[in-house]
């Protein structure tokens, strides 16, 4: 096992690997930019480490910046957290060059995976169903126009090096396709480093779906089951449950075999999530893989009572996973507190927290690195927390969700607390009836006390 890990993040997800750490005896080191020297992942590591300015291509994506922290500390493994580099193939590659165990997938596996057109590619060989598209990037505009002609309006544009939307167009008639092509381009390009694209049949009132797996040294795979993340805007989750309101048992035997299969043909090691698209009439298929810890993580850790963080510790230090398969004795709903002003198109909205006052009770959980007096700077995410609800049924995690929301108090800032509370009295919503369609007609209401 490892003696000392240095965690390459920030915020919550640094705190919550720097928590499972301590309750096994593992030492932890902080990595911060300038503008965190004051969050709790830096007050609660055993070591921290000032790794640049705030900017985030100045510190946290900063390579050579991170490694020197790892050995000046001698820490022997890196956990990264989700998002910054934690599927980056060349961190990946540094890692193991160095010495230090990367805890999350090799370089040859992100590689393999991180790039959508090969990930389809591969999954289509393991025979897992994949949506209808090209074959490979699409080498130019005439043949995107080619394909969609074949395949049929609607279709979607992807860019292969994509993620959190970017470089995603919807495309319902002919006559949209050129300047839908031309934005989502400049878009990958601007984000990625890399405009190339692919082309997918559009699966419409579709539900996200994701199959969380793990995966050992030896080849082995489990599932852990499932999360419906199908209430986003402009393709980043808002909240996340489990189990799926539109689950039935032979749908989740069937989606779960097919992830275990994605994972076991590329011999996968560690956490990981399929993600699929679901129609209308239960047709599961792949859409990516994310091969690091999901920010949703914690309601599955939630309904089948396991922490997910131990077992990524565990997998990467070459302990062999039991290869039982996992099923949802609970349910869990996670809501996302961003510091947005859900009343203003939801508007970043960073500063500094004046009043805080965080909900409990049975069934209740909140992961967040903010306190009373905490300045949100500007140059990051704007999540500032998860509120985690978990009881016997869906009913009565919602019932327990609105009460906790109504305990969340945050001032000084604007948080999407209010549009929470509006969501879990959304009739569709109540009733499991939504799409990734949702938030289109979703309208906030006027607060009460204007």
């Amino acid at each position: 096992m490892f003696k000392k890990i240095l965690i390459a993040n920030r915020g919550e997800i640094a705190l919550r690997v720097i928590r499972t750490c301590r309750e096994i005896g593992i030492k932890t080191v902080a990595v911060y930019s300038t503008a965190d020297s004051e969050s709790l992942h830096v007050r609660f590591a055993d070591e921290a480490v000032c790794i640049g300015p705030p900017p985030s291509s100045e510190s946290y994506l900063k390579m050579s910046a991170i490694l020197a922290a790892a050995e000046i500390t001698n820490a022997d493994a890196i956990h990264p957290g989700y998002g910054f580099l934690s599927e980056n193939a060349k961190f990946s590659k540094l890692c193991e060059e160095h010495g230090i165990k990367f805890i999350g997938a090799t370089s040859d596996m992100i590689n393999r995976m991180g790039d959508k057109a090969s990930a389809r590619a591969t999954m289509k060989e393991a025979g897992v169903p994949t949506i209808p598209g090209s074959e490979g990037i699409l080498e130019t505009y005439e043949d995107a126009e080619t394909l969609a002609d074949e395949m049929k309006y609607p279709v979607m544009l992807k860019a292969t090096a994509g993620g959190g939307g970017k470089g995603m167009r919807a495309v319902y008639n002919k006559s949209d396709l050129k300047n839908a092509w031309d934005a989502a381009k400049q878009e990958a390009l601007a984000c990625f480093g890399n405009d190339g694209m692919y082309m997918e049949k559009l699966i419409e009132e579709p539900r996200h779906i994701e199959i969380q797996i793990i995966g050992d040294s030896y080849g082995k795979a489990c599932h852990l089951s499932e999360r419906d993340c199908s209430i986003q805007r402009r393709h980043q989750k808002l909240t996340e449950e489990a189990p799926s309101p539109f689950m039935t048992t032979q749908l989740r035997k069937r989606m779960g075999d097919a992830a275990v299969k994605a994972a076991e043909f590329i011999a996968y090691e560690g956490a990981g999530t399929i993600e699929f698209l679901v129609d209308k009439h239960r047709n599961f298929y792949f859409m990516e893989m994310n091969t690091r810890i999901q920010v949703e993580h914690p309601i599955t850790e939630q309904v089948i009572d396991y922490d997910l963080i131990y077992e990524q510790i565990k997998v990467a230090a070459g302990v062999p996973i039991s290869g039982k398969n996992y099923f949802p004795k609970l349910h869990s709903i996670e809501c996302r507190i961003n510091a947005e002003d859900p009343y203003k198109d939801f508007r970043p909205s960073p500063g500094k927290i004046t009043t805080l006052h965080v909900p409990g009770g049975h069934g209740v959980r909140v992961d967040t690195h903010v306190y009373a007096g905490y300045t949100i700077p500007p140059n990051y995410d704007s999540m500032i927390a998860k509120l985690i609800t978990t009881a016997q049924t869906r009913k009565e995690a919602i019932s327990k969700m609105k009460r906790a929301l109504d305990e969340f108090v945050i001032e000084g800032i604007k948080t999407t607390i209010p549009f929470h509370r509006q969501l879990m009295d959304h009739p569709d919503y109540i009733a499991g009836n939504y799409t990734t369609a949702f938030m289109e007609s979703f309208k906030m209401q006027p607060e009460i006390d204007k």
